[in-house]
């Protein structure tokens, strides 16, 4: 496998700005030997180093109930759900504060945040857990991120950290996922049970004949290779791209953010904007409609601008926080749609105010603008 910079398929992992990093079970537990506390400050010395580069980072973090498997002296893992759930609530507690304790070494504060799938499927909530995570990367703070297996029944568990991975690199807009395991990559066959398996070095997020190659799980952890494609699929609807690569790596973080070749690089098939602007210009129906001033027009299409209330004349529709609305000119063409931060009700009391007035009108105050131009799209 080649050490050096591809230029061709590699020199977008450069420009990444917001990192979404996965750790996996046998990495965090030395393969079920107890908590891995020097690889864990290892990891954090490097999430430091990015952070320092002014890469946002994100951790998701398996570990929970082989931490708690590893304190109470099990070797294998339950299968009933409440014994589960037991075992995270146990191992969350050492995994949590082994976090903490390695990146307040290098000035750095942690913040526990754990999700369920209802927490996603929910709109408001997904828009909640958004806006929390944003402010978090805008504190510096590393948020540590992993499934809140201690409530979540089997009806609505994520199954496996990869998957609630690639759904955070889609909530938090990340431009890369890195998932760290304990192979190399991708291999074309099982390594362990064929030695001239070789190593897959570049694909595309979603190809289905990567999922041919793909192999089962390892007893600590749900996930396996298979996973973590689906998981790159994933991603890629938000345009993040996957580096599915060892954690046992030297500096890995770094150097795979930097374009060395290691692991196997997915590259999602449309950049972020281009798949952020298909779905939001696409045939799905609008819920409402924001009618808008000259001025507003002017700047959302000239300048590229997030759309503030002050520049809306009228609310039509009814919709909730999070909805896809219709923006249209005095004349009712649409000029743009967008995913809308206020409900219409709310809506209708803040047109034409200022943002500092919203807390004295609504009783409190949520983001500034209408609709962010992250969540909008000019027709």
């Amino acid at each position: 496998m080649t050490k050096t910079v591809n230029p061709k398929t590699r020199e977008a992992l450069t420009r990444a700005r917001r990192v979404v990093v996965k750790i996996g079970s046998a990495l965090l537990t030395r393969d079920g030997q107890g908590l891995n506390r020097e690889g864990i400050e290892d990891w954090a010395v490097q999430m430091t180093a990015l952070r320092a580069r002014g890469i946002e980072v994100l951790l998701v973090t398996s570990g929970a109930v082989a931490a708690g498997m590893q304190r109470l002296g099990r070797t294998e893992r339950p299968r009933a759900l409440h014994e589960l759930q037991a075992m995270a609530a146990v191992g969350q507690m050492s995994l949590v504060q082994a976090y903490e304790t390695a990146f307040q070494r290098h000035g750095l504060h942690t913040a526990q945040v754990l999700l369920t799938h209802d927490d996603l499927a929910s709109r408001n909530r997904y828009l909640n857990a958004r806006s929390t995570l944003r402010t978090l990367l805008g504190l510096n703070v590393i948020p540590v991120i992993n499934e809140n297996d201690t409530v979540a029944t089997e009806e609505i568990r994520f199954g496996d950290n990869d998957t609630l991975a690639a759904l955070v690199a889609n909530l938090a807009e990340a431009d890369l996922l890195l998932i760290l395991t304990d192979q190399a990559g991708l291999y074309d066959q099982d390594p362990r049970r064929h030695p001239d398996a070789r190593l897959v070095p570049e694909g595309e997020a979603g190809d289905s004949r990567l999922l041919a190659m793909a192999g089962g799980s390892g007893a600590l952890g749900r996930g396996g290779m298979h996973t973590k494609l689906l998981a790159a699929e994933r991603a890629a609807r938000s345009g993040a791209a996957t580096v599915i690569v060892s954690g046992r790596e030297a500096n890995v973080l770094e150097r795979t953010v930097s374009g060395e070749a290691l692991g196997t690089y997915l590259r999602p098939a449309e950049g972020r904007l281009a798949a952020r602007k298909q779905w939001l210009a696409g045939p799905a129906r609008t819920a409402g409609r924001l009618v808008l001033d000259d001025g507003a027009v002017r700047v959302i299409r000239e300048a590229g601008k997030s759309l503030l209330p002050v520049g809306v004349t009228r609310v039509e529709g009814e919709f909730g926080r999070g909805e896809v609305v219709s923006c249209l000119d005095a004349q009712g063409r649409e000029v743009a749609r967008g995913l809308v931060n206020y409900s219409s009700e709310e809506a209708a009391r803040i047109v034409g105010q200022s943002s500092d007035r919203f807390e004295s009108i609504l009783g409190y105050v949520d983001e500034p603008e209408l609709i962010h131009r992250d969540n909008m799209v000019v027709l």
